[in-house]
């Protein structure tokens, strides 16, 4: 048995850079303290459009309880185009360095076409938790 067979919900990370690194590991610590299953890839959506929707496609096939969880910042498309493509829902949590970097990503990650659901949250431990409570909505 595949350590997936052993976890029904997941979290699923995907960040547009290796740039983000460092951002990433903020939201993995906070996932392994809950004690929560991840997977997580780097897929530029606007370079790497293929590799993004095949990642996507992916995931759509599995039986699985899924969030999403993408870091992008400047000009966001990964979070509308993982929303555009999947079913499950999806928690922008864009990296930002200082307070002028946030303002920036902050208008790229909330300005999603119609029909783009993309939920928001800019504290990665936040983002962890509200992955907690969808999930706890199964129960």
């Amino acid at each position: 048995m595949s350590s997936e067979d052993l976890h029904n919900n997941f979290v699923v990370i995907v960040a547009g850079s290796t740039s983000d690194s460092e951002f990433v590991a903020r939201l993995t610590k906070s996932l392994d303290r809950e004690n929560m299953y991840y997977e997580y890839h780097t897929s530029s959506a606007h370079k790497q459009t293929a590799n993004t929707l095949d990642i996507i496609n992916d995931y759509e096939n599995r039986n699985r309880n899924i969030v999403w969880i993408t870091v992008a910042g400047r000009s966001n498309a990964l979070s509308a185009v993982v929303c555009a493509n999947s079913r499950y829902p999806v928690i922008a949590c864009p990296p930002f360095k200082d307070k002028l970097d946030m303002m920036v990503n902050i208008q790229s990650t909330l300005q999603c076409p119609s029909k783009i659901p993309v939920l928001t949250v800019l504290d990665p431990d936040n983002a962890v938790l509200a992955c907690k409570r969808i999930f706890d909505l199964k129960k």
